[in-house]
């Protein structure tokens, strides 16, 4: 009889034991619920998962929602590296439902090895899941896969690479010699061979949007040109105020050069006579007329900048050397001077007046409603100087 008891006391101790485990769990599964990161909670409100529809008219060829989807894909790569620092596990990982309703999955994660924390992730389209919605194929315009690259973390484990390679911007304006550019462009260069570079594409915030700029760019320089989605990309660097001020001492001292008489007042010195062009300036001329139509001017990123953000809104100010080539409007899009009107690149920009800077420079608001963008009204000065390495050397000098 007491060997019995004995039994029954055990078995309503573990019985005891599971409903606490249970409620533990209930309770774990609850908190990630009402995660303030939780999709339901602080994703987009009024976009829908892809379904048969898309078939017919795709949501894919709305820049609005190409716009949103990406935002959200990248804010997947922050919560990736969120629920490994958290240490979440199976249903209670955030990450994951910021990729899932778009039908797409995950294939890799880019980890930086000198810390262990995930940077970047690769999501491609995942045809199972659109199957069992009777997506029966990808709608057009949605990319086979996605390269999603995050900021900057302020958390422990990760803030001393993130601000390793903020600084290395900060001071050299370039990324190419970080561990995380190489691995980047490893999987980005991988996917577009794969695939095709016209059913890839790559995002970034912030400091991922400077790498996905380089990178992006690095591609293209080979003859790849991916869909490109950065947001508030950073576009402050001391190398960049020393070519400023460089670049207003030359205009100064054009001005005071054109006080002075010249040697001979009727020829200008902007347009010397043929036989005296020099060599340096012919030859940029016959490449140009020889190839006027070059691949290497097919790359078009897009740039999403908030005004109130001192990080991205350098890229709204205007090339004041820059003019719009004969009947382009130069209002809606960037052009690259010397380029025959081909855009440089797109500059969607929202202004909603002062905002605290967490704000201006948050991912959240790329997919919040009401939100208003307009392009750029003016040629973007800064996209002229970092994409002029894909461009040949241009009659107009372009600083």
């Amino acid at each position: 009889m007491e060997k019995k008891g004995v039994l029954e006391e055990i078995k309503v101790e573990e019985k005891s034991l599971e409903t606490e485990e249970e409620e533990a769990r209930k309770v774990e599964s609850e908190k990630a619920e009402s995660h303030p990161y939780a999709f339901h909670v602080s994703g987009p409100r009024n976009v829908s998962s892809p379904n048969w529809r898309d078939l017919i008219s795709s949501s894919w060829k709305d820049e609005n929602y190409k716009r949103t989807v990406m935002a959200c894909f990248i804010q997947g790569v922050y919560l990736l590296e969120l629920d490994r620092q958290e240490n979440r596990m199976g249903a209670d990982v955030l990450a994951p439902k910021w990729w899932l309703p778009f039908k797409y999955k995950l294939s890799r994660t880019l980890v930086d090895e000198r810390d262990g924390s995930i940077f970047g992730a690769l999501l491609e389209w995942d045809r199972s899941a659109a199957l069992a919605d009777l997506v029966l194929i990808r709608p057009s315009g949605a990319p086979r896969a996605v390269l999603a690259l995050r900021g900057t973390l302020l958390k422990s484990p990760t803030i001393r690479r993130d601000i390793q390679d903020d600084l290395r911007f900060l001071a050299w304006e370039s990324l190419k010699g970080s561990v995380r550019f190489g691995i980047a462009l490893e999987a980005l260069r991988s996917v577009a061979e794969s695939y095709g570079s016209n059913n890839v594409c790559i995002a970034g915030h912030s400091l991922g949007a400077g790498f996905a700029l380089q990178v992006g760019k690095a591609l293209a320089k080979e003859g790849l040109f991916v869909d490109a989605h950065l947001f508030n990309p950073p576009s402050v660097s001391i190398a960049m105020s020393l070519r400023s001020m460089g670049e207003k001492a030359g205009i100064a001292w054009q001005r005071v050069r054109s006080m002075f008489p010249q040697k001979d007042e009727g020829q200008s010195l902007k347009d010397p006579a043929p036989g005296e062009m020099g060599l340096m300036n012919w030859l940029p001329r016959l490449h140009w007329n020889k190839a006027p139509n070059s691949g290497l001017r097919k790359w078009v990123p897009h740039l999403y900048v908030n005004d109130s953000d001192y990080i991205c809104c350098h890229y709204s100010q205007a090339d004041q050397q820059s003019e719009a080539p004969a009947g382009v409007d130069h209002g809606k899009e960037n052009f690259r001077p010397g380029n025959n009107g081909q855009v440089a690149a797109k500059l969607f920009v929202t202004s909603k007046g002062k905002q605290r800077f967490m704000e201006a420079h948050g991912l959240e608001q790329w997919w919040s409603e009401g939100l208003q963008l307009q392009m750029a009204l003016n040629n973007s000065r800064l996209i002229n100087r970092q994409l002029k390495s894909l461009y040949p050397d241009n009659i107009n000098n372009t600083k």
